[in-house]
Parts: structure tokens; C-alpha cells; sequence
């Protein structure tokens, strides 16, 4: 059955190699090269982000006050809260960092059940294919495994409780952005694929520059 399934599935990428003019690559190289792609993708997104200042530190990705408390700021000031909004920021993004630095196996995970219709949705997608991957199979993973890293590291500082304090006070002020670990979880999720973008682009872009040999000839045929 293994065998068959295997055999289906190389035919298959085969077929969809021809659709999108990539007649001279075997369907091995294709979905070597996708896999290529995605680990690519994978891992330098975490290694970016899953460090020490790897979020605060990076203005693409770095996690501000939400934009409800920042108009509230006034009045944070006047709960007698503002000392803490830089500790709060800093809080949040090593939280993120922190959270990010587990995403990898679900990262990987989600590249070993690649199906078909995934590798076909990444071929012919734009620039940001492999990205929506990611983000389609792995949120509800990575949602799960973030949000108690991100609330284990704002409790340390019991910043969240602070953060919640107000936020009942002013929850009408805050909406949607009320519950901190949530707003944090979510960030760290939209950085995470941020940076899987920007690896995709290097990779759509300049395949030559990867120093992979499968990724400059599925990739370079792409560009043709």
C-alpha cells in the first residue's frame, strides 16, 4: 500500500511539473525541492526569531503596545501604570521569542504530511505559497504550543495580571486586544510567518544564491 501511495503521489507531482513547465525535473527533485523549500523556510524563521532579542530587536517583527492601549495611554498613566508599558513591551517580545524558539517541529511536522494538493497549491501560488502553508496547517498547532510559553513567561513579571488589571477597568477601551497572552500569541504566530515570507522571496527570487542544487533547478524553472 506504502509503495502505492508513493507511486500515485510521484505521479501526480509529475503531471503537475508538466503544468507548470517543469518537463525536465523528475518528480523526485520536485517534491525534494518543495521540502527543500519549506525546511528552508522553517528554519530560518525560528532561528531569527527564537532568541534573545530576536523579536524586540527586529522592527519587522517587534511586538508593540496594542494600538487600544497605546490611545489609552493617558489614562493608564492616570491608574498610576505607566512605569510599567517598557516592561511590558520587553516582556511580551521575550515571551515571543521564547515561544518561537518551539515552533519547529510543528513546522516540520506539518512538511512530512505535505499532501498533493499542497505541493500543487505551492508550484503554482505566488510568492507566498509556502507561507500560507504554513499558516493553514500549523496555526491551531502552534496557537496551542505558544500560549502557555507566552503566559508562563508574562507571569514570571506578573505583567499580565497588571496588563488584565486594567484591561477590566477599561475593557470597553481595549476590545479584542484585552487578554494579553492572546494578543501576544497571535503576534509571535504573524511574526513567525512573516519571516517564512521573507525566506520564501529570497528563495523565489534568487534560487542560485540558496547553494542548493534541487531548489536552483525547481526554482529556477519557476522563474522561466
Amino acid at each position: 500500500m506504502k509503495r502505492f501511495c508513493l507511486a500515485l503521489t510521484l505521479s501526480l507531482l509529475c503531471s503537475l511539473s508538466q503544468a507548470v513547465d517543469l518537463s525536465g525535473i523528475s518528480s523526485t527533485e520536485a517534491s525534494s525541492g518543495l521540502k527543500t523549500a519549506l525546511t528552508k523556510g522553517a528554519d530560518y524563521a525560528v532561528a531569527n526569531l527564537g532568541r534573545q532579542d530576536g523579536f524586540l530587536g527586529n522592527p519587522k517583527v517587534r511586538i508593540g503596545l496594542p494600538d487600544s492601549l497605546k490611545k489609552g495611554e493617558k489614562l493608564l498613566k492616570t491608574l498610576g501604570m505607566g512605569k510599567y508599558t517598557d516592561e511590558l513591551t520587553i516582556a511580551m517580545n521575550r515571551a515571543a521569542e521564547q515561544a518561537t524558539a518551539e515552533a519547529k517541529p510543528i513546522l516540520i511536522d506539518a512538511i512530512k504530511k505535505m499532501t498533493v494538493q499542497d505541493a500543487k497549491a505551492i508550484l503554482t501560488g505566488g510568492d507566498d505559497s509556502v507561507t500560507q502553508f504554513f499558516r493553514q496547517n500549523t496555526s491551531a498547532q502552534l496557537t496551542q504550543k505558544f500560549r502557555p510559553i507566552v503566559k508562563r513567561a508574562t507571569g514570571k513579571v506578573r505583567l499580565a495580571e497588571k496588563y488584565n488589571q486594567f484591561a477590566g477597568k477599561a475593557s470597553g477601551l481595549l476590545g479584542a486586544d484585552a487578554d494579553l497572552d492572546t494578543y501576544v500569541t497571535r503576534n509571535a504566530m504573524d511574526g513567525l510567518f512573516l519571516m517564512i515570507a521573507e525566506q520564501e522571496r529570497s528563495i523565489r527570487q534568487n534560487p542560485l544564491g540558496t547553494g542548493s542544487a534541487v531548489l536552483q533547478k525547481v526554482f529556477g524553472a519557476l522563474k522561466r
